[in-house]
């Protein structure tokens, strides 16, 4: 059984699904707001709250261009949306992990260059990486040297791609390897998500954990996330905010507490669904067994003597009687006494040989 450790939660096929709130910046700026981000992840259920650890100087070029739903976000270039929002610090980020062990929630931050990986590295229990840092061999290499389970996004890459982040993973050090699907559109159409890419991961990576990073827009009853896990994901992160209807970067596609709070309610009910892989009877079945089945019934009167014909026989419920099972054994037998039309056969009313 595929298995991984994050933080407070082993996970496999048998277990709920480890939820990551990623309030990413969603927090704009403002350590009032993420530490109010974490407390209401905590309240929906989320088993980790997520940040994202950079510098805008050293993700993204002056000329970086936008790759997003300029509608909704505005901003022209990825190093000015990266600036607007890249003010925390060291302490900010200790501040946070330590917030996040006072309500009971895994700290997570992503980190964007090697300095973020050195100074997160005491506060994590293990690591995210980008979907944009997946052919960044350098950075792989030194997430790997920390030996900690890695969550590895694979938005806009090919199986070529995953093969040598995965070789270059493993060969400097990783632990445990979380594939988790992605589609690097903010936001994804629902056409897009491409889900199924989930259960090619899992038949391509036998030995692997799959999840799922969604970037679709929340619906009403969680059915994108849910249908993600129907589908095998076993890590499931969201971007999340306190407000879906503040403008620009991640919160138009975020979920917020009573999104996640529904998805939980959907997990939980399939979870109660599943039941055991073992297809045997179970108690409450019982009296279907006894009730709903039928039993060889006599078609009419026999008397004493007749030995019974298909004529003489039909299957009827109750199935406390002889079950048709018997049916071509019942054939031939003598009965013994006098029975009437409806009659349910016993073995007692046969002279058994």
């Amino acid at each position: 059984m595929v298995k991984i450790r994050l933080d407070s939660m082993s996970i496999d096929e048998n277990s709920s699904p480890y939820i990551i709130a990623e309030i990413g910046v969603n927090h704009e700026g403002s350590l009032e707001k993420a530490i109010n981000l974490i407390e209401l992840a905590k309240k929906g259920g989320a088993n980790a709250a997520k940040f994202q650890t950079y510098k805008a100087d050293s993700i993204a070029s002056v000329n970086s261009p936008a790759y997003w739903d300029r509608s909704k976000e505005k901003t022209n270039s990825q190093h000015e949306l990266f600036q607007k929002y890249d003010n925390f610090n060291e302490k900010d980020y200790y501040l946070l992990s330590e917030h996040c062990n006072k309500v009971g929630i895994d700290f997570v931050s992503t980190p964007f260059d090697t300095f973020s990986v050195n100074f997160l590295d005491p506060m994590l229990s293990y690591f995210k990486i980008a979907s944009a840092d997946i052919t960044n061999l350098p950075f792989l290499r030194k997430i790997a040297s920390k030996h900690k389970p890695i969550l590895l996004s694979t938005g806009a890459s090919n199986m070529e791609e995953i093969d040598l982040a995965i070789t270059e993973l493993q060969e400097n050090g990783s632990g445990e390897i979380c594939l988790m699907h992605c589609i690097l559109n903010y936001p994804t159409e629902n056409e897009n998500a491409n889900l199924d890419m989930i259960e090619g991961l899992k038949k391509s990576y036998p030995e692997k954990v799959i999840g799922y990073s969604d970037h679709t827009l929340p619906d009403p009853q969680m059915l994108v996330l849910t249908a993600a896990y129907l589908k095998g994901a076993m890590v499931i992160e969201k971007h999340f905010t306190n407000d879906k209807t503040l403008p620009g970067n991640d919160h138009y596609h975020a979920m917020d507490v009573e999104d996640l709070k529904r998805f939980k309610k959907n997990i939980q009910m399939l979870q109660s669904l599943k039941g055991s892989k073992i297809k045997e009877p179970i108690p409450s079945e019982d009296i279907s067994r006894e009730h709903a089945r039928r039993s060889i019934v006599l078609s009419h009167n026999v008397k004493a003597g007749t030995i019974l014909s298909e004529d003489d026989l039909t299957c009827k419920r109750p199935g406390n009687g002889i079950s048709p099972l018997y049916w071509d054994k019942v054939i031939k037998m003598k009965v013994l006494r006098n029975l009437e039309k409806d009659y349910i056969l016993k073995w007692s009313d046969f002279e058994l040989k």
